[in-house]
């Protein structure tokens, strides 16, 4: 019951802040690697937990997407389910004990990510002249990444949208929101097939994930962007910490 009770909790809080600013898995990986869900699987069910989130956004921001009239929306959604379905394969033949050993450095790199997103995505623009919009080369490494771990997918998305030389937020966060959709919706399938979901407590975080990202809006409108950032950031590296802890001392 308190397990039950921390991973619905848990969605809640991850699914607010992947609608405000990013940063849930932070909070919802955690939860289920210390409820006693092995890691590998925790990280599949993670990123299937946030299907219902990824959608509820999309849906939000779809006439920006609609609006975008040059966007060549299929080819980059194929895109993303090819990336992604090789980033799950990845993780499939990965063992527990090897990817616990990534954890740490992978939340640490999400952590930093997230911190100073605006300057990256900033440095990224400038890199518009030189990368092809809407190329494969930037965004198959991305989907790749995400389907593998999803932890500061969507800020690394921004930064990719910038170098192809995207200027509107909005649009950039629809269409952030649509493509991590899509690529947790082959990750459902890939990772279902392999036995890597654990289904009672993707069900309960599931719920949780939704009504936080309703609530999303209002809080956003409540709290300063930066502590906002701040928290996040000081809640991503404790939980880097934590796990650094963990692997050092063979937890």
């Amino acid at each position: 019951m308190f397990d039950a009770a921390l991973l619905f909790l848990a969605g809640i809080v991850g699914g607010m802040l992947n609608a405000v600013a990013g940063g849930g898995t932070f909070i919802t990986f955690p939860a289920l690697v210390f409820t006693g869900v092995p890691p590998v699987i925790a990280n599949a069910t993670t990123t299937v937990a946030a299907l219902p989130g990824y959608l509820a956004a999309a849906i939000g921001f779809r006439h920006e997407l609609r609006a975008g009239r040059d966007l060549p929306l299929v080819k980059l959604t194929l895109w993303t389910m090819l990336g992604g379905t090789v980033g799950c394969l990845l993780l499939l033949i990965s063992s527990n004990a090897a990817f616990a050993a990534l954890v740490p450095f992978l939340l640490l790199a999400a952590t930093v990510i997230f911190y100073w997103a605006e300057p990256i995505r900033h440095h990224a623009a400038r890199w518009r002249s030189a990368v092809a919009p809407f190329g494969l080369g930037t965004l198959l490494p991305v989907a790749i990444y995400g389907g593998y771990f999803n932890g500061g997918l969507g800020i690394v998305m921004l930064a990719v949208f910038a170098m192809w030389g995207m200027q509107d937020l909005h649009l950039m966060n629809g269409l952030k929101s649509w493509l991590s959709f899509a690529l947790a919706l082959i990750a459902l399938a890939v990772f279902a097939i392999g036995g890597k979901i654990v289904w009672g407590p993707a069900a309960v975080m599931s719920a949780g994930t939704i009504i936080g990202g309703y609530a999303g809006a209002p809080v956003a409108r409540r709290i300063p962007r930066r502590a906002l950032r701040l928290l996040i950031a000081a809640v991503g590296f404790g939980m880097t910490a934590i796990f650094f802890w963990r692997l050092v001392n063979g937890a």
